[in-house]
């Protein structure tokens, strides 16, 4: 096992940079996740730490050693891929064994090794099968258990899970995190999934157009987001974002308003027909009623909304409306037994202290909630 650091990795194809600038150190044993959008740059980073690809600026370092000359074959690091890839005229067993044989380890040594690993996985009882022979869970335990039988000292993941439904998808995730408790291994996990993220993850690289936007554990990126991008990312659902003027002491929206509060003007120094993007989460939006002419006097920090999609998903619906006479949408959550009907205006009150608050140019953060 070992320790991996990036000092200022970029590369290019042709006149396109994919990653710019990347730096950071996974200390020895962690689980670390990269996540971002399709395109953001993440299995580049993977592809260069394993060998594939070469950086085109910047060094980078597994252990105390610098590789960046070092071919992949000898940097000890093991890739397991989306598609598996696994030798489909070999047995689970030979699979398993396959690096161990062309490492030219003693038959005992593999042997031994195959039973480790296939007690660890889970596939003792499969190690005489053919790869068309399992069901996709159990050909991603193969992979990663041919991964593991080489001993790496770094694991690299690239969207491992992504073949599979979503049930198998939650117990499998479960099982790689079991694992890597088990065996330790430094480990880079790429994914477009942020619930995969911050369910595995140690901490967390957001990533976005081959830019680092922030680096934390789960919980901290999704409490104090560096930006819009990365509050609206991380999250399901995401956060709810809503361009806004300040004008009299009021957020204001497509002729509704929010107050602002004596604390956020004197703290943002807000100045008149200043813009922003106010930034709730779902959670925090309570339905005040679903007739806004009635029941609503006197309270503050409401939008009336117009219900779009109704989703139950057991214990509670989640509700997808659209700000009334505009386009921008307000994604809440519902008690299970709440009734309405698409089309239906509804009145939400939004937790003023719950408001996240973001530069309307850079999307940086200004204010995060209490």
């Amino acid at each position: 096992m070992a320790k991996v650091r990036l000092e200022s990795i970029s590369h290019q194809y042709g006149n396109v940079k994919a990653i710019a600038d990347i730096s950071f150190e996974i200390p020895d044993g962690e689980f670390w996740v990269m996540v971002g959008p399709s395109g953001c740059g993440k299995s580049t980073i993977l592809r260069t730490i394993a060998g594939l690809e070469k950086a085109t600026s910047g060094n980078l370092y597994i252990g105390d050693r610098l590789v960046n000359e070092v071919p992949a074959r000898q940097r000890n690091v093991a890739m397991v891929f989306q598609n598996y890839a696994l030798y489909p005229h070999m047995s689970v067993a030979e699979n398993i064994a396959f690096g161990l044989k062309m490492r030219q380890e003693s038959k005992s040594q593999i042997n031994l090794r195959v039973q480790e690993v296939a007690h660890a996985l889970n596939l003792e009882h499969l190690l005489n099968r053919k790869p068309k022979q399992l069901s996709g869970g159990q050909q991603q335990r193969v992979a990663l258990g041919r991964a593991i039988a080489r001993k790496p000292q770094v694991f690299l993941l690239d969207e491992p899970l992504s073949n599979l439904d979503t049930q198998l998808r939650d117990s499998t995730r479960a099982e790689l995190k079991q694992l890597h408790q088990k065996v330790g291994i430094t480990t880079i996990y790429v994914t477009h999934d942020q619930v995969e993220a911050m369910t595995l993850g140690d901490r967390i690289i957001v990533l976005k157009d081959g830019v680092i936007q922030q680096i934390g554990r789960p919980q901290e990126i999704y409490a104090n987001p560096a930006n819009a991008m990365v509050a609206s990312f991380v999250g399901s659902p995401p956060m709810n974002l809503l361009p806004v003027m300040y004008r009299d002491q009021n957020f204001v929206i497509n002729g509704q308003s929010l107050v602002a509060s004596d604390q956020i003007i004197n703290s943002l120094q807000l100045r008149q027909e200043d813009h922003f993007e106010l930034g709730i989460r779902p959670e925090h939006l309570q339905i005040v009623s679903s007739f806004p002419s009635e029941s609503t006097s006197g309270v503050e920090n409401i939008l009336v909304t117009e219900v779009m999609v109704i989703e139950p998903l057991g214990k509670e619906i989640l509700v997808r409306t659209k700000l009334q006479g505009s386009h921008h949408t307000l994604n809440l959550f519902a008690p299970a037994n709440w009734l309405a009907k698409i089309g239906e205006k509804i009145t939400v009150k939004i937790e003023s202290d719950k408001l996240f608050i973001f530069d309307a140019h850079s999307g940086k953060t200004l204010r995060s909630a209490n």
